[in-house]
């Protein structure tokens, strides 16, 4: 009888506390004469996930190595998808190692060609996004 009293206790108590969640603050200083050699701020939240998300807090979803989601690349909350940023940053990537060995090779003409090049088309976009902005 005494077991199943605390036990539905326990449930009860950790039922409220991942419903209403609990913040636990402590700092904790390390001084020696006065000087202060380090400083640790702890800021713990216990919550449901439910709970956690009411309040704003999903960063779990957003991590790669927690969410599936997150690595397939799913829209985020600004409507991007994230495979289009990784795909621009593999293409950038691409060209610069192009421009890289171009410039190790000695082909100097080649990789000024491919910088002329990329210069005018960031240009180029920078005024597409100006001109979007001014029309609003």
């Amino acid at each position: 009888m005494a077991g199943e009293r605390q036990s539905a206790n326990l449930a009860d108590l950790l039922e409220r506390i991942l419903d209403k969640g609990i913040v636990i603050v402590g700092d904790v200083r390390v001084n020696l004469l006065d000087i202060e050699l380090l400083t640790i701020k702890l800021r713990l939240l216990v919550a449901s996930v439910d709970r956690a998300r009411e309040m704003g807090i999903d960063w779990w979803e957003h991590d790669p190595s927690l969410s599936s989601k997150a690595r397939t690349g799913h829209s985020g909350g600004d409507g991007r998808v994230d495979g289009a940023a990784d795909r621009e940053l593999l293409e950038e990537n691409r060209r610069l190692r192009e421009r890289l060995a171009a410039l190790e090779a000695g082909d100097g003409a080649a990789a000024a060609a491919d910088t002329q090049r990329s210069g005018d088309s960031e240009r180029s976009g920078a005024r597409r996004t100006e001109g979007k902005e001014a029309g609003s």
